[in-house]
């Protein structure tokens, strides 16, 4: 089969697209075959060597990619029958090998893709939306709130605008220039730039405040966001792509009775199921509440696909198609 390798740390051209063997399912395993594979900027870190939490450092040479969808070709021992022909998707845990055609999968992991969701779509709530439920968990949206989404045109940010026009709040969707037309189609009450510097003055304008922030982007605009936040509001915290958390001191929540959560690491690996999160958000896809975007990439262009991700570029999930 083909396969995307890595034999050491470093920049995305480290990513190969190479013959390797098949592989092979053990018992209560089953071998898929990949039709789509989800990219997380997680595993641009893991690349580049910038491990930890519960992601330590791969034994290297590796193929990347934890979160995998196709079909069941392949069942190792104990496995039942009926699996066989199946399409299903998994997310592979702390293990490799979602970058590739063919891909092993522990059979505890699998959810069955219902006929009418894509694989793409799946792929994408099977990590992705399940953070997405996690940190929704944490947030209690509900119809009195106005809820800010930085990187609103983000695999998770697309979710969340969705999720708390669901529930009936108003949702400010702040993203970069290029994406306002893509966080416009997703209903967002009001969309606004973040790449400008009066950004926020757009949002009082508008609301006066928000009560509920959902932050994965940290450093100026995280703080940007948190000073929006009115008496009693809420910040969730889920990460920082901008290369730095957001700061908050302690004066910050004394002065306006603000509450400050995180919602991902020990809370969501330890306090949550994390195979809950994903039939929920797995349900809310079938259903269809929730709708992931999602940008494809060839297998074989992996390397672009960490590139395009690290700079921004997209939009939604990024997908790799074998």
């Amino acid at each position: 089969m083909r396969a995307i390798r890595q034999h050491e740390f470093g920049p995305a051209e480290n990513l190969r697209y190479e013959e390797v063997p098949d592989p092979e399912p053990q018992a209560g395993q089953v071998r898929v075959a990949v039709s789509a594979a989800g990219v997380h900027l997680l595993d641009t870190s893991i690349r580049k060597g910038e491990t930890g939490g519960p992601f330590p450092a791969p034994e290297l040479p590796m193929t990347p990619g934890r979160e995998v969808a196709g079909v069941v070709v392949g069942l190792g021992a104990g496995v039942d029958a009926s699996w066989l022909g199946k399409r299903v998707v998994a997310h592979l845990g702390m293990a490799h090998g979602g970058y590739a055609e063919l891909a092993v999968a522990n059979v505890a992991a699998l959810h069955e893709v219902p006929d009418h969701v894509s694989d793409d779509a799946a792929v994408a709530m099977i990590g992705t939306g399940r953070t997405a439920y996690g940190v929704l968990r944490v947030a209690e949206l509900t119809k009195d709130d106005v809820v800010l989404v930085p990187a609103a045109a983000g695999g998770l940010g697309a979710l969340f605008v969705q999720e708390a026009k669901a529930v009936g709040a108003k949702v400010v969707g702040a993203a970069s220039t290029g994406k306002l037309d893509v966080v416009r189609d997703l209903k967002a009450d009001l969309v606004v730039d973040y790449t400008l510097d009066d950004w926020s003055d757009e949002v009082r304008a508008e609301f006066g405040e928000v009560t509920v922030v959902l932050d994965g982007v940290g450093g100026q605009r995280g703080r940007q966001a948190l000073e929006l936040l009115g008496i009693g509001g809420r910040i969730i915290l889920f990460g920082w792509s901008s290369g730095e958390p957001t700061r908050i001191e302690t004066a910050d929540l004394y002065s306006r009775g603000l509450t400050a959560s995180v919602a991902v690491g020990p809370r969501i690996l330890k306090k949550m199921n994390l195979r809950d999160l994903e039939t929920l958000a797995l349900a809310a896809l079938a259903e269809g509440r929730l709708t992931p975007l999602t940008t494809t990439f060839a297998l074989s262009a992996a390397a672009d696909a960490h590139t395009a991700l690290e700079n921004r570029t997209t939009s939604g999930k990024v997908v790799l198609k074998p």
